[in-house]
């Protein structure tokens, strides 16, 4: 294999260009100077000390720089997993304790480790068993508690952690009387800036601009005095290298939670990813080799005091606006981080946290995605209803239980819908040789002897008794002018050990009664097994067809094996398509 597969950089840097500097620079300061104010919010939803989210904006940025096949993809702290997190091991630790934060840094290896073996062994798919639906519910529901989570910043009152909407809102409501108006006043003008400077110009950093409106007034108005909480004394120094716990009893309490941010995180990076890579026509995202350099970014950060990250919606975007080429931006918003660390943590000393609460609100507030419920309703209510049973459950049991529930939900929808697939009874449509959906077209003539069905799925153990069921059902309500079953097998791709025995009894059991049973336009690899289940034997290799109407035809002219045409003769060879 060339280098390039495994270190997807050595596709871009060998030819790297002062044209591509000047775009990777632009969008590398821009997105680095969205990650200060980030990084230390997303690290306060984390439950972590603000430093720990400029420490997760360092290393994790490099190694996936080099190690992703996205160019513009912005890897850092965001708000669903540092919700996540904070989910996670809020139970198994105070947060902001020494425990605490090494759960978290623990947390950011195995998840690492998860999504890296998910790669190596292009497991990539498992994330298709999270539905749109879902994601959607949960995302919404995890953005609305997030944001409440914020309430006590921007209130400047005491309001007992919670992920629980109901318990944040009664607590608030209780201590309106008790609410800090000089806290709530710098909170709203910060959402103001936020979203006013947004709707100018996306690539103009609002929340800098918030960050130093913030430290600006407390600092200007002596507000600290007045009861403003101010993020008070930012520690100046780079990360140290540690390694991460790595007790057995701490992977077996973590390990929930990291399946669930491995999976969840990488399919918003991933879905980010591939809606900017569509962009751009000179690379291609890679699924499995996006999890390997995300596994790979958060088993570096963790070495280094990070907690998980992954790809988010928003930095990406600016990035690729402010005309990011390469990973190189990536690069040089790490760099920027990791001066900000070294020089300029004494300028936060005046920050206050209900800026910190307007950059959150203001990012997770647009995650609630009202649209795609409306959407729903009237194009599919099952999934409406999908989307709704995990979005309340979310809000009324909780993050990990919310996630839980949706993928229950996701997988037990699929096992349904193969359970209990479409299937259709076919008509003619006069003057042609084509067979359609009786219910579908109105046009359809059907035959009082004839009974002509598609079944839309493969044929296995879990839904044989659907299909049998559904075909007595069928043959039932045809009554006594029925003289044969013609089973159209073009949309059956598949056929196990199930279902060629019990394919073997319809066919016992039909003959029994005096019918006829064809097959037609059966695929190469359902021939296969019923060759090798002997099923082609006991129907007879002159009862298959190409097509529905030679079927029909042989039946009017009483085909046999005899006077059959050669060219619709079976083929049992393996290779057959």
């Amino acid at each position: 294999m060339k280098i390039k597969q495994f270190i997807p950089a050595f596709d871009w840097l060998p030819n790297y260009s002062g044209a591509q500097l000047k775009g990777d620079l632009s969008a590398g300061l821009t997105v680095g100077v969205m990650l200060i104010p980030q990084g230390m919010a997303y690290a306060m939803i984390a439950g972590l000390p603000p430093i720990y989210g400029l420490y997760a904006s360092t290393v994790p940025l490099i190694i996936y720089a080099l190690l992703g096949t996205s160019r513009q993809l912005a890897v850092g702290p965001v708000a669903m997993v540092s919700l996540l997190t904070a989910a996670g091991i809020g139970t198994l630790a105070e947060g902001g304790t020494e425990t605490y934060i090494a759960l978290a840094i623990a947390l950011a290896f195995f998840v690492g480790v998860i999504q890296f073996l998910l790669g190596v062994f292009r497991l990539g798919f498992l994330v298709n068993f999270l539905s749109h639906p879902v994601i959607s519910g949960f995302t919404s529901a995890a953005a609305l508690i997030i944001g409440l989570s914020q309430l006590k910043h921007l209130l400047g009152v005491d309001i007992a952690r919670s992920h629980h909407v109901h318990e944040i809102l009664m607590q608030a409501f209780e201590k309106i009387n008790d609410i800090n108006w000089a806290t709530f006043a710098i909170g709203v003008v910060g959402i103001v800036l936020i979203k006013g400077v947004k709707k100018i110009n996306k690539a103009i950093p609002g929340q800098l601009l918030a960050v130093v409106f913030g430290i600006l007034s407390v600092w200007g108005l002596g507000l600290a005095d007045q009861g403003v909480k101010i993020l008070g004394e930012v520690p100046g120094q780079l990360p140290s290298f540690n390694l991460p716990a790595f007790d057995m009893g701490v992977f077996q309490n973590l390990i929930p939670v990291a399946l669930a941010i491995s999976l969840v995180s990488f399919m918003e990076s991933i879905a980010v990813a591939k809606a900017i890579q569509s962009k751009h026509k000179n690379y291609k995202v890679v699924p499995n080799q996006e999890l390997i350099a995300l596994g790979m970014a958060n088993i570096g950060g963790a070495f280094l005091q990070s907690y998980p990250v992954t790809g988010g919606f928003s930095r990406t975007a600016v990035n690729d606006q402010a005309g990011a080429k390469t990973g190189m931006a990536s690069i040089i918003s790490a760099l920027l981080i990791i001066l900000t660390l070294l020089f300029l943590t004494p300028l936060f000393f005046y920050l206050p946290k209900a800026i910190l609460a307007s950059v959150i609100m203001v990012a997770v507030f647009g995650l609630i995605d009202f649209k795609e419920a409306t959407h729903l309703w009237y194009v599919d209510r099952s999934d409406f209803w999908m989307l709704m049973v995990t979005f309340v459950a979310t809000l009324a049991l909780g993050i990990e239980q919310g996630i839980g529930i949706g993928v229950i939900l996701s997988v037990g929808f699929i096992i349904f819908s193969t359970t209990r697939p479409h299937v259709a009874k076919l008509g003619n449509i006069p003057g042609t040789h084509f067979y359609r959906n009786a219910e579908r077209f109105e046009q359809v003539q059907e035959r009082e002897d004839l009974l002509i069905v598609r079944f839309d799925a493969q044929l296995y153990f879990a839904n044989i008794n659907y299909f049998r069921d559904k075909l007595e059902e069928l043959i039932t309500a045809k009554g006594e002018a029925l003289k044969a079953v013609i089973i159209n097998a073009e949309s059956i791709n598949n056929m196990d050990s199930s279902a060629i025995q019990a394919i073997d009894d319809l066919v016992t059991d039909l003959r029994a009664n005096g019918l006829e049973f064809f097959f037609t336009g059966v695929k190469g690899p359902v021939r296969d097994a019923m060759v090798k289940g002997h099923l082609v034997k006991k129907i007879g290799g002159q009862n298959f067809f190409m097509s529905v109407q030679e079927a029909v035809d042989c039946h009017d002219l009483h085909c046999n094996k005899t006077n059959r045409p050669k060219h619709l003769e079976f083929t049992s060879q393996t290779n057959a398509g």
